[in-house]
């Protein structure tokens, strides 16, 4: 029997692409005749008017020389504020709570009255919401929700479960996402946490990479008395590539996107100390190419973007048989990925034939400068390797973001300060540096069990009553003060270098101008593809790739050192 069915994202969760889980949910379940709508509230104007204004005002009360990565670590902020803010019973006990999640993260003491500012934002957000909600359910008089939970929208969707519920008891809610990969793994505290939390607005938690089979048992009322479940309790398996088809968006307006989403393969082959993707996410699979280069041209047929974003734990694993197919077809597609430091990326022979396919930008994890460090962290590289992955990246056009991870158990002040003339000696190799603090988490971790007897809980008892779901840290140097710490200082010195960590439309372009001016076969700027009906086809000028790659040949033996 047909259902009414509404899927949803809540905020803050970062618009890149419009919501491929939900995307991919709606596509499937329409193959059964089922009426499905889907929303994603981070692109509503209330919601973006809210974050930038929290953020404002969040940035004037913070010193320069204390916000670090500034937006990234300011989500732990607010994602716990907002939880705190539908917990609360003492107004007094909230305003502290909140100048000890703003303490724990910069390092500053904030007054009382600069928080109640702060908390009036905050219940700003959440009346608009309420309303909001309110207004899709009178919309859509949906039978069944779905919510794509990820720890940054987690207090938002509770809010949201609640509302409808409240609205109407009679209304079957189910979660599930990204959340349970990392932060409310299952088994963790905060898993246990949440199911109680959510116990009188949540009917089931849906603990899977790839969960359709198990809501469509849902919608189908075949899962009554079950509030948890994950694939392996139903004998379920993931939908195969082949029966999978592309996400349906037909719900949006996205040109609020800068990208629109593709997929190649799930997890990732590698076993990093601090990643959860093979814990989650299984056994890596590869799509065949030909059905990749399908989908993607689908996608281009139905929403125009010519630009997307692989959502791939890493590309690599597929990058040669998609350019040599992209090439092959005269495809005027340009992609965006997550990258991983390898032997074929450090040729610059790949990069040219990669960029020339469309290798937009990469997403490579550097993590670190010291030799020490990589290899506490199992990243099966070398900093030399790394390097000339860089380098190879760059001259061929291709922009690079290098992400860094500050603090790993047992970094040193001298592998920090490796990391820092790592980044001296590489700037003009990078168009984006982005750094974060490590992160401990309870169990989802590669190596969380071998850290186990040094973790520790950040907030009291009290504070953890509103917090709901608790944050972990370590017992072990360097101590999260001095992780913070050299966050501060590594950002202080990419700053001082030029090179950029770009959030706003003004730092995008500054950020491209500088690649521009750096290397002659930068990529266009990402304004290029918002001129809708102007397709941007440069990579594939054969004499321009040719001429550049000629002489870069030149330049191999100077700029790299095997």
């Amino acid at each position: 029997m047909s259902k009414k069915i509404l899927l949803g994202m809540l905020s803050y969760w970062t618009p890149l692409v419009p919501p491929q889980g939900i995307g991919m949910l709606k596509a499937y379940l329409k193959r059964f005749d089922h009426h499905v709508d889907i929303f994603d509230y981070n692109i509503n104007e209330k919601s973006d008017e809210f974050y930038q204004n929290y953020f404002k005002l969040l940035g004037d009360f913070i010193p320069k020389q204390n916000k670090g990565n500034f937006h990234n670590i300011g989500h732990d902020v607010l994602h716990n504020h907002m939880m705190a803010a539908i917990k609360f019973t003492s107004e007094d006990d909230y305003i502290d709570l909140v100048k000890e999640l703003i303490y724990h993260t910069f390092y500053f003491h904030v007054t009382s009255e600069q928080i109640i500012l702060l908390n009036n934002f905050v219940h700003d957000f959440y009346a608009d919401l309420e309303k909001y909600c309110l207004d899709l359910l009178k919309n859509h008089s949906p039978e069944i929700i779905g919510l794509s939970v990820f720890k940054g929208n987690l207090p938002a969707s509770i809010f949201f479960a609640r509302i409808s519920k409240k609205h109407n008891p009679k209304i079957k809610i189910a979660m599930g996402g990204g959340i349970f990969a990392d932060s409310h793994s299952i088994n963790s505290p905060s898993f246990f946490a949440l199911e109680e939390e959510t116990k009188d607005c949540v009917d089931l938690l849906i603990v899977a990479s790839q969960g359709e089979k198990i809501f469509k048992e849902f919608v189908d009322e075949k899962l009554t008395g079950i509030r948890v479940t994950t694939m392996n309790d139903l004998s379920l398996t993931p939908l195969e590539f082949k029966d999978l088809t592309i996400a349906d968006f037909s719900s949006f307006d996205v040109s609020r996107y800068p990208y629109i989403v593709a997929t190649g393969s799930t997890s990732c082959p590698n076993q990093c100390s601090f990643c959860n993707g093979t814990k989650f996410y299984g056994e890596h699979r590869k799509k065949p190419t030909d059905q990749l280069i399908e989908e993607m041209d689908k996608m281009y047929a139905l929403y125009g973007n010519q630009l997307f974003f692989f959502s791939d734990s890493l590309l690599n694993t597929i990058v040669e048989d998609l350019s040599t197919e992209l090439i092959a077809h005269n495809k005027h597609y340009y992609y965006d990925c997550y990258f991983r430091v390898d032997l074929p990326s450090a040729e610059l022979e790949n990069t040219i034939k990669w960029r020339r396919s469309g290798l937009y930008r990469t997403r490579l994890g550097i993590e670190s400068g010291s030799q020490k460090v990589l290899d506490l962290m199992h990243k099966d590289i070398t900093i030399q390797q790394s390097k000339n992955a860089l380098k190879s990246l760059a001259l061929a056009g291709v922009k690079t973001t290098a992400y860094f991870v500050i603090g790993h158990p047992d970094e040193t002040e001298k592998d920090f300060q490796l990391t820092l003339d790592y980044i001296s000696e590489m700037k003009d190799y990078m168009w984006e540096v982005e750094a974060n603090p490590f992160y401990y988490h309870y169990n989802s971790q590669t190596d969380s069990d071998s850290w186990s007897d040094k973790r520790k809980l950040l907030y009291t008892e009290k504070m953890r009553n509103m917090l709901v779901f608790d944050t972990w840290t370590l017992n072990s140097y360097p101590l999260r003060e001095e992780r913070y710490n050299r966050l501060r200082r590594f950002t202080y010195h990419c700053d001082m270098l030029g090179i950029m960590n770009p959030y706003t439309a003004i730092e995008l372009h500054n950020a491209d101008l500088r690649w521009s001016k750096l290397h002659k076969n930068a990529v266009p700027s990402i304004w290029e593809f918002e001129k809708f009906g102007n397709i941007v086809t440069e990579a594939t000028d054969i004499s321009m790739i040719n001429r550049a790659g000629s002489t870069m040949s030149k330049q191999k033996d100077i700029a790299f050192n095997f």
